[in-house]
């Protein structure tokens, strides 16, 4: 009998690599989307998957979507740096996975992993390397992201501790063929158009294949109550950039930011949306953190199946790739091929 599953988020960057490979494995796909989705990077494969129109803070449509699922991969969230955004990604974030928590545990699902993120793992002044067993900390260093994802976390641990068969995964800057201009894909926009400054910062990075990939193997084993940090290598941004730069044929950016220009840049980037009216793209929390020097450890997650990530220098090849056939086609999206 064919395994159910269920997916939140499945339209976007994560949920949509996910589906593709639980459709590989010849699953029965379940995703929840709302009606102003953009359907991008699933529209190739949009008449395999049953769709059901609602989000998840509407408890309604979320309890008629998980009735009779087997498993369900909770990958809806919100990233937003914007302080404009705060609410509403409290809201998702942590209501949100709280009602998918509670439902699962009502609807009797066999299995729930939850789409975390190394900002979960919460940031400390005397603490540069982190792992599955940092501790959380209130410091004035923790992204108001990073706290939603924090407290989502404790929503599935609650689950847990209420008979929730759940696992949970911590990725660290997720990379690959997206929709272009939207998520870590705006990196590739930045280059392609002469990022001239770089950060001093360094982080962790994972390609977004080895993410879908290593959460179906977490939840198709006996495994349970556990978080792994998914981490591929840890870069700085001058190496990140420098790399797409070569593969996109532009100059790497040549100039290191530092305190002021960062406190000018996110100054000047507020001005510049009041009157735009775009996105911004360097809020003060972007600032104060591009600079900070961390590195993940991925042990954990390499030794339980003897997990081969793929690396970043591969999917920065792939992806540049892609990016540039996408330019000359006008296309809005493109997704990498399965591992």
């Amino acid at each position: 009998m064919l395994k159910k599953a269920f997916i939140t988020g499945g339209t976007g960057f994560v949920g949509s690599y996910i589906i593709r490979y639980l459709l590989k494995k010849q699953y029965q796909i379940r995703a929840l989307k709302r009606p102003s989705s953009p359907m991008h990077l699933v529209a190739d494969i949009a008449g395999h998957i049953n769709w059901i129109e609602g989000d998840i803070l509407d408890t309604v449509s979320l309890e008629d979507a998980m009735q009779e699922i087997d498993e369900v991969y909770h990958c809806a969230a919100i990233v937003s740096f914007e302080p404009t955004k705060f609410n509403q990604m409290y809201r998702i974030n942590q209501e949100g996975t709280a009602n998918v928590v509670n439902i699962a545990l009502d609807t009797g699902v066999k299995k729930m992993l939850h789409l975390s993120s190394i900002a979960a793992l919460g940031r400390q002044g005397h603490i540069k390397h982190y792992d599955e067993n940092t501790k959380w900390d209130r410091s004035p260093l923790n992204s108001q992201y990073a706290i939603t994802k924090h407290i989502a976390e404790q929503e599935v641990w609650r689950g847990i501790a209420e008979g929730l068969n759940a696992v949970i995964v911590n990725p660290s800057v997720i990379l690959g063929s997206n929709i272009w201009g939207k998520g870590t894909s705006t990196f590739f926009e930045q280059v392609w158009k002469g990022l001239k400054f770089y950060p001093k910062g360094t982080t962790g990075f994972v390609d977004v294949r080895d993410v879908a990939r290593f959460s179906i193997l977490l939840m198709e084993s006996d495994i349970r109550a556990e978080r792994y940090v998914l981490n591929g290598e840890n870069w700085s941004y001058f190496q990140l950039f420098k790399e797409i730069a070569l593969n996109l044929n532009k100059q790497p950016p040549t100039i290191a930011t530092n305190a002021l220009m960062n406190n000018i840049a996110w100054r000047a980037d507020w001005l510049l949306s009041k009157f735009s009216k775009k996105k911004r793209l360097v809020t003060r929390e972007v600032a104060t953190h591009v600079n900070q020097q961390y590195t993940y450890g991925s042990d954990k997650s390499r030794q339980e199946f003897d997990f081969q990530y793929t690396p970043i220098q591969q999917t920065l090849v792939e992806t540049c790739k892609q990016f540039l056939k996408a330019k000359q086609e006008n296309k809005v999206a493109s997704v990498l091929p399965l591992l």
